[in-house]
């Protein structure tokens, strides 16, 4: 900061803006003091204060009361944008003062979410319980968007996408996809299966932007060979549930699956595709400038919980 900047910003102060916008609001310097608890010559002294040290005029006084000069204009949306950020400074620091350590804006794939993270933040929350999560379920390509614009402190996803080369990035977890099928179907009675074989079939698949449907249209491009999805989801239950009544194939990962159970009468069948093999990654853009709460978060899902086996 410049000697001049900081020279101005000790010549403002808080009350003087407090005061500014109330007379702004109800246009007189009275009725501001009456409602301030103040008295009228007191505020306009502010007032006169505030001009000085800003050098130039803020307010037509007139009998009937004030209105706003252009600068004046131009003060009012400053001070409100400067008051409502002490506001939700005051907000956030009083949850420090209840005890409420801080709190985590996390962004994860759906894979993610139903796998691996209630485990992973059940056991980070009975630890930390004071410390609070923010968690929201988004496409991998928009976790590392929301990651780069800093409208997330970490993310979990898939990072094959672009964005992730301007990121951090620490393993995670790892799953394999799974190609499932109705009980009886054709291909149920198979040990493995390549996903090219599974081509024949109508597929039942997720948001077309998901990180399985990306690698099912690229692995059909590099096969030569039409995508025949016939269906898109947004749940791996509704996935099932499709399935299940005949209407395509699917691939889910392995361990969504197993918690599927129950969800109609299906079978998985390993894919043997390389990419099947998916590792699932913790992104942030710089992990040793995180906030102390999003590093201890950071630290705990880089030695996950053990999973319960299904």
């Amino acid at each position: 900061m410049k000697s001049s900047e900081r020279s101005f910003a000790r010549r403002i102060d808080l009350t003087s803006l407090q005061l500014f916008v109330a007379v702004c609001e109800l246009g007189s310097i009275g009725r501001a003091a009456e409602r301030e608890f103040i008295a009228a010559s007191a505020v306009s002294k502010r007032l006169s204060d505030l001009e000085t040290a800003v050098d130039t005029a803020l307010l037509y006084r007139h009998s009937r009361g004030v209105t706003l000069t252009p600068a004046g204009e131009s003060l009012l949306h400053h001070a409100r944008t400067v008051l409502f950020g002490l506001e939700r400074m005051q907000g956030e620091l009083s949850e420090y003062a209840d005890g409420v350590r801080g709190h985590v804006r996390m962004h994860a794939n759906i894979s993610a979410i139903v796998q691996f993270l209630p485990e992973d933040l059940g056991a980070f929350a009975r630890a930390h319980s004071q410390v609070k999560i923010d968690l929201q379920e988004h496409l991998s390509p928009d976790v590392l968007h929301a990651v780069q614009e800093g409208a997330a402190d970490l993310g979990i996803c898939n990072t094959g996408g672009s964005g992730a080369s301007a990121l951090q990035s620490r393993p995670y977890r790892s799953d394999n996809l799974m190609l499932i099928v109705p009980a009886g179907h054709d291909l149920s009675a198979r040990a493995a299966i390549y996903f090219e074989e599974v081509l024949d079939w109508d597929i039942v698949g997720l948001h077309a932007n998901s990180s399985i449907s990306l690698a099912m249209r690229a692995a059909a491009a590099q096969a030569a060979r039409p995508l025949r999805q016939r269906i898109q989801v947004t749940g791996l239950d509704a996935m099932c549930r499709m399935i299940d009544n005949g209407l395509g194939v699917g691939l889910l990962p392995d361990r969504a699956f197993a918690l599927m159970h129950g969800v109609g009468r299906l079978a998985a069948v390993p894919l043997q595709d390389a990419w099947a093999h998916r590792e699932l990654r913790l992104v942030a853009r710089d992990f040793d400038a995180l906030p102390v709460t999003a590093r201890l978060l950071a630290e705990h899902l880089a030695t996950p919980t053990p999973l319960p086996p299904h």
